[in-house]
């Protein structure tokens, strides 16, 4: 029987450290102590292990750091719920060794496919987008065939590793939880073709109201954003309202939510709101806004992980990864009659 090689995940899981600690101690990289160091290294020669440039998993030529690339429009303020997701990545990414590089991406830099200095100056291994970009941008970062993962959003493009919300499900879910409550006029806030976010979560809606056989009313399916993504302070709200409303995240919910206080209507006395993420905005609110939770610290993990396996195989594939949501019930609906 031929012995199998031994690799940096074996040596790895005998000590208990991280692929990427092994990598650094045999590289005689920074970043591992000198007693780690020694200790990784002899543990590799007992256990047989053999450098061989065909069949490494880690190149020598790491930078240890990974590139999150984001719209600015996405983090237009310190509590956008994009924030949150990058604290995580960084946190996560540090349990690997690696670092996370912020790279914020204008709508100039978008629109003339700008790419991010730390990839282009080859100062990343890999690459977190982080939401939303237009196909051309995606098309121009893909090109440069750096490991890439996409995180809460996806595109059409099926040869790239993306972990998403399971947002189609959760807004199914929130929209027959205020049917289920008596709910028969309820309304969305959203721009639906501003992110596959938001327009799987109107489908959400939509199916939920397609199943119970109940019309939706297009005067009451109303934009929260403008084109280039900043979100309103204010909707454009009809005269007629229904007696819920659907809100694409917490943010929009949080503004209807003032809003609707401003012109003397009470929720959910008057008008029941629900949100979406499970984000500050929802808590902050009077009252507290019932939401999903989007599970974003699982969102960001998954993507961490599979951004780390890219980098040490560059065969690893995964697909799509689907991150399930839960209800959190706080008070902002009534049930009706």
């Amino acid at each position: 029987m031929i012995k199998k090689a031994v690799t940096m995940s074996d040596i790895a899981k005998e000590i208990g450290v991280s692929t990427v600690t092994v990598s650094k101690a045999l590289g005689d990289k920074d970043g591992v102590g000198s007693e780690l160091r020694e200790q990784i290294k002899r543990k590799a020669n007992e256990m047989g292990y053999r450098f061989s440039g065909s069949s490494k998993n880690i190149k020598d030529d790491l930078t240890y750091s990974i590139s999150i690339v984001v719209a600015k429009h996405f983090i237009h303020d310190a509590s956008a719920f994009y924030w949150v997701m990058y604290r995580y990545i960084v946190e996560l990414l540090q349990k690997q060794n690696y670092y996370g590089i912020l790279e914020v991406i204008s709508d100039d830099d978008e629109s003339t496919c700008e790419m991010p200095k730390s990839v282009s100056d080859r100062k990343a291994d890999g690459i977190i987008v982080l939401g939303q970009f237009s196909n051309s941008y995606v098309n121009a970062l893909l090109s440069l065939e750096v490991p890439t993962v996409f995180l809460d959003f996806y595109s059409a493009r099926s040869d790239v590793e993306t972990v998403i919300a399971d947002n189609f499900f959760g807004s199914y879910t929130i929209t027959n939880y205020l049917i289920g409550l008596g709910h028969r006029r309820i309304g969305f806030i959203g721009s639906v073709n501003s992110t596959s976010s938001i327009q799987d979560r109107y489908l959400g809606y939509y199916k939920a109201h397609l199943e119970n056989r109940i019309r939706i009313n297009s005067s009451w399916i109303i934009e929260d954003r403008r084109a280039d993504g900043i979100a309103f302070t204010e909707y454009n709200l009809p005269n007629e309202l229904p007696t819920a409303f659907v809100c694409n995240c917490d943010e929009a919910a949080y503004t209807l939510v003032n809003q609707l206080r401003s012109k003397g209507l009470k929720v959910p006395d008057d008008i029941s709101v629900v949100g979406y993420d499970n984000h500050i905005y929802s808590t902050i609110s009077t009252p507290r806004i019932t939401t999903i939770d989007a599970n974003s610290y699982e969102m960001s993990s998954h993507a961490v992980d599979i951004i780390i396996k890219k980098i040490n195989d560059n065969s690893f594939r995964c697909g799509r990864v689907l991150i399930t949501g839960k209800l959190v019930e706080r008070d902002s609906v009534r049930r009706l009659r």
